[in-house]
Formats: C-alpha cells, sequence, structure tokens
C-alpha cells in the first residue's frame, strides 16, 4: 500500500498557484519575493506488509518498516512588468544518511540526492483574465498537486482564469506534462527522475489533456462548482459539487464520473480492458464549525457497480486513487472509489487556539462488494482506518505527530486471500518555513 496523506477540497476550488499570481502586489519590474522550507519525515509501521517490503518480523521503529527523507524547496517570484509575473521553484531531496541506517525506504524517488525545478512559469493578466503558462500547480477536483508526501507532483500546463461573469470564475486548462502517477512511470509524488538514460522526471499526460471549469459564488453562502476533463486518448470526466455554509453549519453534495476507453486504458494505464469502461460516485456532508474552537463533520460515499471492468470513480487521474470525495482517508487512498463501494467518514478536530496543539481524529471505513484488488474472492471487503493528530506551531516550525491504525482486508496478510490483521502506523512531520 503506498503511502498517502492529504487535506481534500475546499468549498471555493481554485487553481492556488494561478490565483497567487493573480492576486500578487506590483512592486516594480525589479519586485521578487524568495519563499521556501525545510522538511524531515518519519514514518514506522508494524505490519507484515510493510507498504516498502514483505517482512514477516514486522515491528514499529524496525528499520526494514520505516521510512525517513528530508527536502528543501527554494521558489521565487517576480513582477516583470505589471502585468506579467514569473515563478520557479526548486526541490532537492536528501536522506540524510538515514537509508540503511535507521531506515530501510524514502517518501519519494530514491535514497541517493536529487533536485529538480518542480515550478517554472510566466503569467500575465488582461482585464479579468490570467494566463498562466509552464510548469506549475494545480489544484482542480480530479487533476491536482499531491501534497501528503515531502514533494508535491507538478504539470506542464497552460492555463486561463477569467472573471467576467459577476460571481463566478471560469477555468481552462490544458495539461501537457506531469511527473505524477498518471504517466508510464511514476510516484503519488515525484518519479525517481535522474537515473540510467532517464533525464527528466516529466512524461506525457496521457498524450495530452484538457480541463474546464467553472466556481460560482454569486450567494455568499453557496459555492457551486462543476468541471469536465477530456484526455482523447483515454478518458472523459466530469464532477459537480455543491457546498453550503451558514452560521457555522455545512452541507455539501458531490457527483463524479469517469468513462475510460479500452484502448487508452491498454496504452495510458497499463490496464488490459477487453472494453470501453465507466463508473460514477456521489458523497454527501455534514458539518459544523465554530471558529478557533472545534470543527465535527459527518460524510458518505457510494460508487457504481461496474460489471465490465470494476473501475471506481472519483480518484485523481494523476494519482494512485487518491480523490477529493467528502470521505477520502487521512492514509489509505484508493479504497473509497473503488467499484460498487460504501464508505462513510467522520472528521473532529480542535483548534490550536482552544487547546495545548490541535488534535484531531479522523475515520474511514469503506466497504467493497465484491472485494478488494489483490483479495478476490473476498465478499464485502473492508478497509477501517483511524488516525490520531497532535500537530503545533512554533513561529515558523511546524509539527505533527501522527498516529495510524488500519485494518484492511488487502494489507498485512499472512498468505494470499487471507484477510488482512490489524496494523499500527506512527508518524511525525517537522516543517520549518522561511
Amino acid at each position: 500500500m503506498k503511502l498517502v496523506k492529504m487535506s481534500l477540497l475546499a468549498a471555493t476550488l481554485i487553481v492556488s498557484t494561478a490565483m497567487a499570481a493573480e492576486e500578487s502586489t506590483y512592486e516594480g519590474p525589479t519586485g521578487i519575493n524568495f519563499s521556501g522550507d525545510a522538511k524531515l519525515f518519519y514514518s514506522t509501521n508494524d505490519s507484515m506488509d510493510t507498504g516498502y517490503t514483505t517482512d514477516p518480523d514486522g515491528s514499529l521503529f524496525r528499520q526494514n518498516n520505516s521510512a525517513g527523507q528530508a527536502a528543501v524547496g527554494l521558489g521565487l517570484d517576480a513582477n516583470l512588468t505589471q502585468n506579467v509575473q514569473a515563478g520557479a521553484h526548486l526541490t532537492a531531496l536528501t536522506s540524510l544518511g538515514l537509508y540503511n541506517n535507521i531506515v530501510a525506504n524514502v517518501w519519494e524517488g530514491t535514497p541517493e540526492d536529487e533536485f529538480w525545478f518542480d515550478q517554472v512559469w510566466l503569467a500575465g493578466t488582461m482585464g479579468n483574465t490570467l494566463g498562466k503558462i509552464g510548469r506549475m500547480e494545480l489544484d482542480t477536483p480530479l487533476v491536482f498537486s499531491e501534497k501528503w508526501s515531502i514533494a508535491a507532483n507538478t504539470f506542464e500546463a497552460a492555463l486561463l482564469v477569467n472573471t467576467d461573469i459577476p460571481g463566478t470564475t471560469v477555468y481552462g486548462a490544458y495539461i501537457g506534462q506531469s511527473n505524477g502517477s498518471g504517466t508510464a512511470s511514476g510516484f503519488a509524488g515525484v518519479t525517481n527522475d535522474f537515473n540510467g538514460t532517464k533525464n527528466t522526471n516529466f512524461e506525457s499526460f496521457y498524450g495530452g489533456a484538457y480541463a474546464l471549469g467553472a466556481v460560482n459564488n454569486s450567494w455568499e453562502p453557496l459555492t457551486v462548482q462543476a468541471w469536465y476533463y477530456q484526455a482523447q486518448h483515454l478518458l472523459a470526466a466530469y464532477w459537480l459539487e455543491a457546498n453550503l455554509k451558514m452560521s457555522g453549519f455545512e452541507l455539501g453534495g458531490q457527483f463524479t464520473g469517469v468513462d475510460y476507453s479500452a484502448a487508452g486504458a491498454n496504452t495510458y494505464l497499463g490496464t488490459a480492458l477487453t472494453e470501453d469502461s465507466g463508473n460514477t460516485a456521489f458523497a454527501a456532508k455534514l458539518g459544523y464549525s465554530m471558529d478557533k474552537k472545534f470543527a465535527v463533520s459527518g460524510a458518505f460515499s457510494q460508487t457504481a457497480k461496474d460489471d465490465k471492468n470494476g473501475l471506481g470513480a472519483g480518484g485523481n487521474l494523476d494519482g494512485y486513487g487518491q480523490s477529493k470525495l467528502y470521505t477520502e482517508a487521512w492514509w489509505n487512498y484508493g479504497y473509497i472509489t473503488q467499484s460498487d463501494t460504501t464508505a462513510y467518514n467522520i472528521t473532529a478536530t480542535t483548534a490550536k487556539e482552544l487547546t495545548w496543539a490541535q488534535l484531531g481524529l479522523y475515520f474511514t471505513q469503506a466497504k467493497t462488494k465484491d472485494g478488494f484488488t489483490g483479495v478476490n474472492g473476498v465478499e464485502d471487503a473492508l478497509m477501517t482506518e483511524v488516525t490520531l493528530e497532535a500537530a503545533q506551531s512554533f513561529g515558523p516550525v511546524d509539527v505533527g505527530v501522527y498516529y495510524i491504525y488500519t485494518k484492511a482486508d488487502d494489507q498485512n496478510q499472512e498468505k494470499a486471500k487471507k484477510k488482512g490483521e490489524a496494523s499500527n502506523t506512527v508518524q511525525a512531520y517537522l516543517t520549518y518555513a522561511f
């Protein structure tokens, strides 16, 4: 099971880096802003199937069951003229000598030190339209940069954002390449890039894809959005969502669907489909929050049954099934979006101002009618996850400690097709922003 961690779609969805360029304050031709961060991530579990290797003697803090890595990110953006901005971001990874010492695994790439420019873009505004081209982060419901890991995946794309329609933001994008797992080789965050004959970690994004979206907030408590995606060689997909926030309460609904071409799947997914396939998913959420005190929510989702190939719906088109559906797990992605799956999520958090730290409880359970991939023959296969969080900020330093309980029929199995045993994971995140 791959490592995963990421928060999901905000009610008012924007393409974050594009809007950052749009909202930047002009400081003249020499206006340059620098930013960056340094990270140290660690994870360990007691599963026999560690997610990295198979170890029958798996235990917490055992080298084979642990992963550790450090990263440095350096970014700048500059106002070239009053209506033109440019930006770049460099990410560097290192194991800091932890590999084959106290850990046997890293979060991204390889144990060797490596670095690459994950963002290099040029943006300009004309009236109410922002245009952006280059290598950038994206944040749309079905194509987005994943932030769970120590490094984020990015895209080589062209983007337009327009606000001429009152209360509405319209997005259009062409996505040509990506360093995520939507390519033939890749990890959820970045690919193994500078090894062998490869000299780049970016590859074709399904032969080129298009996205069109609109977000309307004419009535402030209600945000409605609609998105359509087309990758001519592989798929067509859509996403509809509405979120209502009033007096601390939030009510939300999502509906999404995807249709795959069998020929495209064979080429771009490495999946042998006998015929064209498709699926849909819907989700609902009810929540309540009190500013600087606490927030609680409950969510439900259901995917349709695909009699042809068992493909699910609602996952990141550039990931291993990570989803922005309300029911997504905190750590174990790829379950709630499988075919014929019912999922539930309960989330409760306190604010840092209320207690000594931000405390969180995240519960997700997914039941798949015909069994998860890898546990054929298991009916009503289950995945249950409970995550406990304690996080706090000390000036520019963010510290987070997490405990994750997982019981999934396809994890920690003594032998094939036998339901897996429960396992425990402990993680620590340290981030210094500058």
